[in-house]
């Protein structure tokens, strides 16, 4: 059985300022972002110049940060932060959900979209493709902090891991590399992929919802449950109940693309 190495959570100070491993996979986050969306750019697939797309990051950013901290106080934990309300703004600890996140990005494209006169769905469509291999940094930041592990595996499962941070020493399944390879690596190469050509509005928006509700649905089975605000449930998680309507919406969006496609032909 393997042990998690408990890296250290703070990668360097300045000083008195503790710069954590967390924060920076935020940052290595944006700045993939920002090259594969200068890369989509030049081969002429985006509604919008670069300078337009530095401006998109700074929206996506606070839709982030916001909406991912509001949904782990609402979603997961709000007896905690309400028991304790100045820790909502301890961002750089961890915390952060993915749905919450989501949403808050989703009504920020809708501002950005606003502003610049642009569809919504060219918005969404342009930055899925560029969304998962962020997630997997995020992700990354989870295992580095031996945070959200997984259920009790068995022992003679060979990549099994303990983390002295669950309070125990069971073998676990390290679900953090799970939702990387999912989430993260897989999802990419679908959308990337997929997007390659010109595709019909809104099909990127659906496929990122379906993949994405898909693969977190499945790597939930392996990850301990979060309380979330029904309690702890072993049977579906707070995570799956809040990837059902993606799901939903996404298939719902590519249904729509299809018709579309098959009326106009």
């Amino acid at each position: 059985m393997l042990i998690h190495p408990q890296f250290d959570p703070i990668a360097f100070s300045l000083g008195p300022l503790a710069v954590r491993w967390y924060g920076l996979m935020y940052l290595l986050a944006f700045a993939q972002f920002i090259l594969l969306g200068r890369l989509r750019i030049r081969r002429g697939n985006a509604p919008f110049d670069q300078e337009q797309l530095d401006d998109l990051l700074f929206y996506g950013m606070l839709g982030v940060i916001f909406g991912g901290r509001l949904g782990q106080v609402l979603f997961y934990e709000p007896g905690y932060y309400l028991s304790n309300p100045l820790e909502i703004l301890a961002i750089w600890k961890g915390g952060m959900s993915f749905h919450g996140g989501f949403l808050g990005v989703l009504m920020a494209m809708a501002a950005w979209a606003r502003k610049h006169g642009t569809d919504w769905f060219a918005v969404t469509d342009f930055i899925a493709p560029l969304v998962p291999l962020g997630l997997a940094a995020g992700r990354l930041g989870n295992f580095i902090n031996g945070e959200l592990w997984g259920r009790v595996a068995g022992s003679d499962l060979p990549w099994a891991m303990a983390f002295p941070q669950a309070g125990d020493l069971l073998p676990r399944h390290p679900s953090q590399l799970y939702h990387i390879g999912l989430e993260g690596f897989l999802l990419f190469a679908v959308l990337w992929l997929s997007t390659v050509k010109a595709r019909p509005r809104s099909f990127a928006s659906g496929l990122f919802l379906v993949g994405y509700g898909a693969c977190r649905f499945v790597t939930e089975f392996f990850r301990e449950p979060d309380a979330g605000i029904f309690g702890h449930s072993y049977a579906i998680s707070m995570g799956q109940w809040l990837s059902l309507p993606m799901i939903a919406v996404g298939l719902f969006l590519l249904l729509r693309t299809r018709r579309s496609v098959e009326s106009s032909a």
